[in-house]
């Protein structure tokens, strides 16, 4: 049996500890010789000392995974991307100068993503407290994207989010469709989403971006590869 270790490109993942829905969900929206290497952060709560601290830790992940020698690094926790109106870019430019390689984050994919799918317009809906919600809708705003609605179910436990089950999202996304929205984003990287992407778009005839998603996606085209992934959304598809 032939194993390929990232014969294409290597993607270096820091994800919150918790975290065990993004590996898993990313690793299949990976072309053959792409592989994912990744490490972690410790996060136990959903306060901002907790984000905060989080965050201000990304830099070890990223020389950590440099060791590796992957081609890029990708800072993975929506909320901690989206903590503040500069935080994506304040996240990148340190694990630039950490690492020495190319690097993203979550946020930022969120938004390349959304230029991509001309969608100005979206409904969010997460798994998050009302505070995270609220942050992250202020960076979308800030950042240009009108968002029309949007719903938190209110977990504050980064262990509990990953129990959510997928047909929730669906429910949850159905409950708050507008006229008007170009896209809807399930935010937070630690849920099970990205299987519920296609039954979604073929519903509501519009693009639905996750996180995992979004973050394998950006990762690819960071490390030049523009390859139509089937089965996880239009955006894997441009």
């Amino acid at each position: 049996m032939d194993i390929d270790y990232g014969s294409v490109g290597r993607i270096g993942l820091i994800v919150p500890s918790a975290n065990v829905a993004a590996e898993p969900e990313i690793a299949a929206m990976l072309p053959p010789g792409v592989a994912l290497y990744t490490t972690r952060l410790k996060l136990a709560g959903s306060s901002p000392a907790d984000i905060e601290g989080m965050a201000a830790r990304a830099g070890e992940g990223a020389e950590l995974l440099a060791d590796a020698k992957v081609d890029v690094i990708a800072f993975h926790c929506t909320a901690a991307s989206a903590w503040s109106p500069d935080a994506d870019q304040e996240l990148t430019t340190m694990l630039v100068k950490r690492s020495g390689l190319p690097a993203t984050t979550t946020a930022t994919a969120l938004l390349n993503a959304l230029a991509a799918l001309e969608a100005g317009s979206i409904v969010l809906v997460s798994p998050y407290v009302e505070e995270i919600n609220a942050r992250e809708i202020a960076f979308l705003r800030g950042r240009g994207i009108s968002v029309l609605d949007q719903h938190g179910i209110g977990i504050a436990d980064p262990h509990m989010m990953n129990r959510v089950d997928p047909q929730t999202w669906i429910s949850l996304v159905e409950k708050h469709v507008h006229p008007d929205a170009d896209a809807y984003f399930i935010s937070c990287a630690a849920i099970r989403a990205a299987g519920v992407i296609e039954t979604l778009e073929k519903r509501l005839g519009k693009p639905v971006v996750t996180s995992n998603q979004l973050i394998a996606w950006q990762s690819l085209r960071e490390i030049g590869i523009k390859s139509s992934v089937k089965g996880f959304g239009r955006l894997m598809e441009i």
